[in-house]
C-alpha cells in the first residue's frame, strides 16, 4: 500500500507541476487514449473500468479543454472515435516525463544493490499483473460468484 500511495502521489505531483486544472481521472483518460489510439466510447469506458456515461462526461470536459476530439469513424460513419489532440498528446508527454524524472531521482537515492532488487521485483510484479489481467475469461460460475 505504501508503494501504491507513493506512485499516486508522484502522479499527482507530476500533474500539478504541468497542469493544475486537470484531475487524476482525466489524466488517466488521456493516458489510455495515448496508448490505445483512436477508440470508441465503449472501448474507452472498458479500459478505464467505468460506465460509458462516466467516460462521456470525462471526454466532454477534456474536449472543452481541446485535449480530446471526436471524429466520425471512416469505416462506419455511425460511430465516433475519440482521440487525443496534439495538445492532449503533448500534455501526456510532459506529465509522463516529469513523473519519470521524479521516479528516477527517488530510485537513484537507493544503494546499487537495492536498485537492482527493486527493478527485478517490479518487473516480476508487472508480469504477474499482466498475467492476471490477460488470464482466461471466467466461466459462468466464477462470474456469478464475483457479482455477489
Amino acid at each position: 500500500m505504501a508503494a501504491s500511495r507513493l506512485f499516486v502521489a508522484i502522479s499527482a505531483r507530476s500533474l500539478a507541476a504541468i497542469d493544475t486544472t486537470l484531475t487524476l481521472p482525466q489524466l488517466r483518460t488521456l493516458v489510455v487514449l495515448d496508448g490505445e489510439g483512436p477508440v470508441k466510447l465503449a472501448a474507452l469506458a472498458t479500459a478505464l473500468d467505468v460506465n460509458p456515461s462516466t467516460a462521456m462526461r470525462t471526454v466532454d470536459k477534456l474536449e472543452a479543454q481541446a485535449l480530446v476530439d471526436r471524429q466520425v469513424n471512416p469505416d462506419n460513419r455511425r460511430e465516433v472515435l475519440l482521440r487525443l489532440t496534439p495538445e492532449g498528446a503533448g500534455l501526456v508527454e510532459r506529465v509522463m516525463d516529469h513523473r519519470r524524472r521524479e521516479i528516477r531521482a527517488i530510485v537513484s537515492r537507493l544503494p546499487a544493490d537495492q536498485r537492482t532488487g527493486l527493478v527485478r521485483s517490479l518487473r516480476a510484479l508487472a508480469g504477474a499483473a499482466d498475467e492476471a489481467l490477460t488470464g482466461p475469461e471466467p466461466g459462468p460460475a466464477e462470474r456469478t460468484a464475483r457479482s455477489i
